[in-house]
C-alpha cells in the first residue's frame, strides 16, 4: 500500500525557487523534464519510502531528482505518511543545508 504524500510549505517554496530558476535559464522542455521526474520519484518514495539512504540528521533520507537536484522527506509509519521537506539544489553550500 502506498503512503500519502504530504508538501511542507518549505517543500512548495524550494520547488517553486527550481521552477523558477528553471524557467528564467533554461527552456520548457527542461522544466517539463524536470517536473516529470520529480513526480517519478515521489511516486517511488510513496510505495518505497526506506528506498534512499539517511541523511545526517536523523529520521531524514534523501533522495536524488538530477544530479542538481536532492529532495529531503521524513517517514512516518504510524500515519503511513511521506512527509516532503524541501528541495536542495546540489551545487550549493553544504554548510547552509538545513537536513
Amino acid at each position: 500500500m502506498a503512503y500519502k504524500v504530504r508538501w511542507t510549505p518549505e517543500a512548495e517554496e524550494t520547488f517553486d525557487f527550481i521552477i523558477y530558476y528553471l524557467n528564467n535559464r533554461w527552456t520548457e522542455r527542461e522544466i517539463i523534464n524536470f517536473v516529470t521526474k520529480a513526480n517519478h520519484l515521489i511516486d517511488q518514495i510513496a510505495e518505497h519510502p526506506k528506498m534512499f539512504r539517511l541523511s545526517s540528521k536523523r529520521n531524514i533520507r534523501v533522495g536524488f531528482i538530477t544530479h542538481q537536484t536532492s529532495l529531503f522527506y521524513q517517514i512516518s509509519e504510524t500515519e503511513n505518511l511521506i512527509l516532503l521537506l524541501s528541495f536542495w539544489d546540489n551545487r550549493q553550500d553544504p554548510e547552509k543545508r538545513k537536513y
